[in-house]
This record gives structure tokens, sequence and C-alpha cells, in this order.
């Protein structure tokens, strides 16, 4: 047929097409993305019809009664009465309008407004009996603090929680999975609302069902999750052909990343992505709060995936909430974290690096935290063997910005009678300023041990026992920037600590190869957008360079030079931040004129001579891994430690295929393990039973593809004989823990061990989350089944 042909048929089914197409929408609103759905719908059936007119279509069948796109079409699901009612009216309101704009004082067809029973009153996620309050056996109902409201403390004059300001407590009868109607398309913009938060915002009851009722999303995940995994099972299943929504731009962290990579990775009909935006700007129109959201669209055998990331963004002057967007696009399979290229999401976490890091204490009680002439009044220095439970503490704004010069109470190690004994000061300092609030917490473990921080890190502290000193980094942060603290310090929560304390290590996670691949394998978090570096992701998954003594020696000596400069100029000037140094560093290598502050902070932190120092150390570390080619293109260039967006072509594909060999790096390492070969990053430690680390079959530069690694000389590893395999699913996970813990009280270590590849983080999460259930009971460090 002939191209007139083929035009004419195909619009002539397009309208058909259009009007039997259903969009669903999960958790409605008041409307306002079925009113654009229904917009955009509108507007391609005025073009196809347009199209059909130029073809000669006869004017009757273009107005034929039912070939039309009208509300019918689009259904949602909104839990608020109120709003479900004012979505199907904004409906009503943008359709009439559409047919008023077209057709001008032509009424539409009798009767005007349907009830077609569209949007649907109701939960999106469960369906239930009935929701009952919580009483106690005098019949009065159980509350908790509502998570929101304080008062000032008499004694301190700081917020604590009001406990007059009471939530009830409900639970959901019978609760399951809620049926969501069919429907060709799924889009929305479910609520922003994070796994650490749910409770606080949607109560215990309604979060204990849906988490019994939906066990296929892991508990760590938003709760925006839910509604994405439901829509990619759907069209998994055949039953819609694409989804699309709005969520914060943390669904490219690792807790929500697991539910993609499960849709991707799915052995039967596999999820694929058809376009992401990873990381856009967006204002809450509720209460005009700045946040970053990405988009995702899934579909079904999907070959070149869309990317579009935002190259640059500014104001409308007129209209600060009006946010324009520069995009530019990438064609390609789009990957679980949101990117083409390299699959770095789907390397494999290393035997050879876990065991070593730890984020550090959450104290649940800014009253932990004292000066020091506080500490002093307190008893430091005065009261013998209180210098070891008040010790120096540092947070992500010390290292980065201007230290605070604090220090922390830290009683880990005694009972609250030890501590009123041998330290009333202290003690009564806590009390007064800690356990107000911890009494309002509901877990148990943390409201009990209120005189404890409320995660001690007890793994934390035996990767860095008997170390002088270890790595630190600030998980979220512009710059990715690591250095040595002294082994008394204690880090934050917001820190990651590495317990290495050899310059080398230290050296090679400086380098831009590690940047490149942290930034790569984290996210981003925060007001600022900034890179995170996910421990179990960004470290436990890069493969570390063999080197020879000489090369390890020259990478050692760079890495302490760059500690030693960096402190040494930051003591000399006080103000001086590492943040304000590598700003400029990155208009150094630029090549962007300097201000006047950046002039002072260059002459004060001497930043041509870091630089250098970094140069230096990017090229020795090329050279260790035998990529001499990729220095040439790489060193010195933007971006070592912080995210480029618009980089030069050349850049672009030298990251590129440096990302490409450390994935396959990783993958040559995985195979190794798996037969017994580990090379181990603290022996001693990792692996005691171990004399000394196994050298490397090959010089680095001189390995072949994976499959040419020699098995026949390394022999089995002898701590794997006999280890269970941990379970994928997270029912049969919480099963192999029971199990465990049916032997008797453990700690976490202990139980991870009884594993293949000690998943220790996987099986405290499993941990933390039976003991919020109230299955399993912790005493010190040791977990038991509940009684």
């Amino acid at each position: 047929m002939d191209i007139f042909g083929n035009a004419y048929n195909a619009g002539k089914s397009w309208p058909t097409t259009i009007v039997t197409s259903r969009q669903r929408y999960g958790c409605c609103g008041s409307g306002n993305f079925l009113y654009v759905t229904l917009e955009h719908m509108k507007r391609l059936e005025g073009e196809v019809l347009n199209l059909l007119h130029d073809l000669g279509e006869s004017q009757g069948l273009l107005e034929l009664e039912g070939v039309t796109v009208d509300p019918h079409q689009f259904l949602g699901l909104e839990i608020n009465p109120r709003a479900a009612r004012i979505a199907e009216m904004v409906l009503w309101i943008g359709y009439l309008q559409w047919h008023y704009r077209t057709h001008g004082k032509v009424s539409p067809p009798e009767p005007v407004l349907r009830d077609f029973k569209n949007i649907e009153n109701r939960d999106a996620l469960l369906s239930h009996d009935a929701v009952d309050l919580v009483t106690d056996e005098a019949g009065k109902p159980i509350t908790r603090w509502d998570g929101i409201t304080t008062r000032i403390s008499p004694i301190t004059g700081e917020p604590v929680p009001d406990e007059a300001a009471r939530a009830e407590q409900y639970v959901y009868r019978n609760p399951r999975k809620a049926q969501w109607p069919t429907a060709d398309y799924i889009v929305g913009n479910p609520p922003f609302i994070g796994a650490s938060t749910m409770r606080r915002a949607l109560g215990d009851g309604y979060v204990d069902a849906v988490r019994r009722t939906w066990p296929e999303v892991p508990e760590s995940a938003d709760f925006v999750m839910h509604w994405w995994y439901i829509a990619a099972e759907t069209v998994r299943a055949g039953q819609a052909e694409q989804f699309g929504f709005i969520t914060t731009n943390s669904i490219r962290q690792t807790f929500n990343r697991r539910v993609i990579q499960g849709q991707l990775e799915a052995k039967k009909d596999p999820l694929s992505l058809a376009f992401a935006i990873p990381d856009h700007p967006w204002v809450d129109a509720g209460d005009g709060a700045q946040v970053r959201i990405a988009m995702t669209v899934g579909g079904r055998e999907v070959d070149n995936g869309r990317l579009l990331q935002v190259r640059d963004e500014y104001r409308n002057e007129r209209d600060q909430d009006d946010i324009a967007v520069q995009l530019y696009e990438r064609r390609g399979a789009l990957f679980s974290d949101l990117k083409i290229g390299a699959d770095v999401a789907a390397s494999e976490s290393l035997q050879a690096n876990e065991g070593l890091t730890s984020r550090g204490m959450m104290l649940f009680g800014a009253g932990f935290i004292v000066t020091p002439e506080e500490a002093t009044n307190l008893g430091l220095g005065a009261t013998p063997g209180l210098e070891r439970y008040i010790r120096d503490y540092r947070n992500g704004r010390d290292l980065a910005q201007s230290p605070r010069r604090v220090m922390v109470i830290d009683f880990f190690g005694l009972s609250v009678n030890e501590v009123h004994e041998r330290f009333p000061a202290a003690y009564q300092h806590i009390l007064e300023r800690v356990k107000p609030e911890r009494d309002q917490n509901k877990d148990r473990a943390i409201s009990q041990n209120w005189w404890l921080h409320g995660r001690t890190r007890a793994e934390l502290r035996n990767h860095i026992s008997g170390l002088p000193r270890y790595i630190a980094t600030v998980e979220t942060t512009k710059h990715r920037v690591f250095q040595f603290l002294c082994a008394s310090i204690l880090p934050d929560n917001m820190l990651v600590a590495i317990a290495l304390e050899n310059a080398g290590s230290l050296g090679v996670l400086s380098s831009r190869l590690h940047v490149i691949w942290a930034l790569a394998a984290g996210g981003r978090l925060g007001v600022g957008n900034d890179p995170r570096y996910n421990k179990t992701r960004c470290f436990e998954t890069f493969p570390f360079p063999e080197t020879s003594p000489a090369q390890q020696a020259r990478i050692g000596e760079l890495a302490e030079r760059l500690d030693a400069h960096r402190k040494r100029q930051q003591e000399q000037h006080p103000t001086l931040t590492l943040t304000g140094m590598y700003n400029v560093l990155e208009k150094l290598r630029s090549e962007e004129s300097l201000n006047a502050k950046d002039k002072t902070i260059h002459e004060q932190g001497l930043v041509s001579v870091l630089r250098e120092l970094h140069d230096e150390l990017d090229s020795a570390v090329f050279a260790a891994y035998g990529w001499d080619d990729l220095a040439a293109q790489l060193v010195g260039r933007p971006g070592a430690t912080t995210p480029l967006p618009d980089k030069p072509e050349a850049q672009a594909e030298a990251e590129e295929e440096l990302l490409r060999r450390l994935v396959e790096l990783n993958t040559q390492r995985s195979v190794e393990e798996a037969r017994g070969h580990i090379r181990w990053q603290r022996p001693e430690y990792q692996n005691p039973a171990a004399a000394t680390p196994l050298p490397s079959p090959l010089p680095q530069g001189e390995r072949g593809p994976v499959e040419a690694v020699v098995a026949s000389e390394v022999p089995p590893a002898a701590a794997a004989a006999g280890k269970l395999t941990w379970p994928k699913q997270m029912r049969e996970q919480v099963a192999a823990v029971r199990d465990a813990l049916a032997q008797g009280p453990l700690p976490t270590d202990a139980i991870a061990g009884q594993f293949k590849r000690s998943p220790k983080a996987a099986v405290q999460s499993v941990l933390e989350a039976l003991e919020e259930l109230g299955m399993v009971a912790k005493s010190a460090e040791n977990y038991s089944l509940a009684r």
C-alpha cells in the first residue's frame, strides 16, 4: 500500500485505540495528574481527527458519539473521600473546558455529567474488614506520642516530646492486598514517605498491616515502592501496557533499588525501563517545599530506554516556584540505578572488603553531645575512669565544614546502675536531656536502654579495636573526600567509617578511580542533592588493585602527604573548610576565574599543591591497575571528587570505559572468591585462620577475561564448607534467622557467620524487623527468640 493509504488506515484506527485505552492513577488526590493525562489524550485525539479530516474523512464519522476521549477512561483510587469527589469533578471540568474550546457554544451530549464511578474512595494497598481502636484491659484507648508536638523542658530549656499530645492506635482486621481496576496505563505520584518515617506518618497499625500484606517489598524501602512493585507486576503479567511514576530521587538508593532490580532481573517476563529522569527539581504544590524527584516508566521488551538528565536548571525571575531545566538525552539499556552504560548496580559485594565498614553512632538523643567545658563540669579530668566514656565526636559537618569541637557521652558496656554509681553527674545530665525523648520511642530496646546510644555499633567498635586510626568519609556530601581519624574519635551516623589504617588504602579510596565508582554505585540525597556513599554498594563491591611493594609505598606516601597537607592548612586557618578547598580545586581544573573569596581559600589551603598531590596520586593508582591509557584521558580533569554533569565527550567515554573495566574486574574477583581465592584487605582481622593473603595468579596488567582465572592454584576456602546459602526472599530470610536463634541467644556476627559470604547487613536488617514486631528480643549485643 502507498504512504497515503498507510497514513489513512493508521489514522482511522487511532480513535478506537484512544477511546478503549483506560488510564489508572493509584493515589489520585484531587485529580491533577488525571486531568493532565486527559488533556494530553484530548490533544492526541485532536491531532488524529485533524489528520483524518485532511485525508478526506467525513465530518459525520468524526463527530460520532463514543469515538472520543471522556472521563470514563480515567480511573483513580483515593482514600480521602473529599479528594475523591474533587478528582471526579476536576476530570469533568477539564473535559467540558476542552469541549467548549473545541466546539464553541455547541452543547455536549446529554446527560452532561455521568456517574461512571471511576474514582473509587478506598485504599490503594489494603483491603480489610474493619479498623479497630486498640484499647487496654479497661477499655481505654492505647495512645502514643504523636511524634510531632514538643514542649520546652523546665530543666534544660530545650524542646522535649509533649507527652500530652497523643495519637490513638489502630489495628486492621483481616488485611489483604487491594485489587486495582484493570487499565492500559498506570500513572501517578504516590506519597513521598520514607521507610524511617512511615510509622510516624501513617501509624503503627497501618504500617504493620502493609508490611504483613506486602512482604515482597523490603521494609527498608520507601512507601512509594509498594506502588512501583504492584505496577511492575501488573505490566509483567500483561495486564497493563506501561506505568509511570514520580517518586523522590531516593528511588536510586540501594534500599529502593532492590525492588527495581528484582523486576528487571526476573527470570520470567522481566520488566524494562522505557524512560527515566533520575534527578529533577520539584516544588510541592501543597507546602512549597523544594525536593528532588525521579521519573520512571516501566514496560515490556523495551530495546532502548530513554535517559534524560538535567544539565542545567534555573528559576523563573517572576515565579520562584517555576524551575526551568535543560535536559540532555541518551538511549540504551536502563539499569536499576537509572543509568545507561556499565552495569555498576549488578556488581557483587566482595568478601575481601566485607566486615570493615560501618556507619557511625546513631545517638537517638542530642543530650549525649557536650562541649569540652560541659564535659569538665560533669567530671572529666577529675572523676577516675570517665575519660573512657566521654570522647571526641565528629559528624559530617565537622569534617566537611567547620568542626564543632564537641564530645559525646558513651556509656557502652555499662549498666544503668553502674553509670548512676560511678558517674552521678553525667547520669543526671542524660537523665534530664535524653530520657524524656527516649521514653516516647516505641522501640523497646531504645526506650529501655535509654542511657546508651540508640545504635551502639558493636560491629564498628570491633572493626577499629586495636587500630591507631581509621578512614572516614561523610556519607552525603558534595565532594567525596576520605581522611584518617584517630581511633579515639567516635564517628556520627552521618559518617562512614572504614577500618583500614594503612595509607595505601586511603590513597586508592581518595583516587579518581574510586570516586567515579562511588558516584556511579551510590545515589543522591539531601536538600543539596549531594552524592551518597553507600558502604555496601560503593566500598564492598570495589575491586582494589593488586600492587607491588613499590606501588604500595608510592601510593601510601602520596596519601600521607595529602592527608597531612589538608589538616595542616586547616589547623593554621581555622575557618578553612574542606568543601571550600575542593570547590576552588574544581574551579582550577575547570579553568574558571577565582573571585576574592576563592583566592583567599586558594592561598590559605595551598590549593595548587593540593591539586598536584591529587594528580600524582591518581596517576599512581591508574598505574597500579595497569590502566595508564585512561590516566592520560582523566588525570587533572574536573569532576574528580564531585559530579560533573556537562563533561567533554572524550572524558565521558573514558569514565565509561573505566567503569566497564572495574565492573569486569569485580566479576573476575567474584569468580575467584567462589573458587576460594580471597584478597583480604585486613587478613589478620577478616580471616585470622589464614596466615597471609594469596598472591595474584597474574600481574594486574596481564590478566585475561574472567574465564582465564586459574582455579587449580587456589585451594578451596575451608571456612565456606558446610555453610548455608543466604535466602533471597524475605520470608525465607526470616525463617533462617529464627532457625539460627532456636540454638540460643546469638549476636549478629555469629548468625551471619552460619551463611556463605557472611551477610551481616542483611541479617541485621531481619533482626531489627523481627525485634520491631516483638518476635525477637535483644539483650546487650545478643538476640534471642521472644518468649
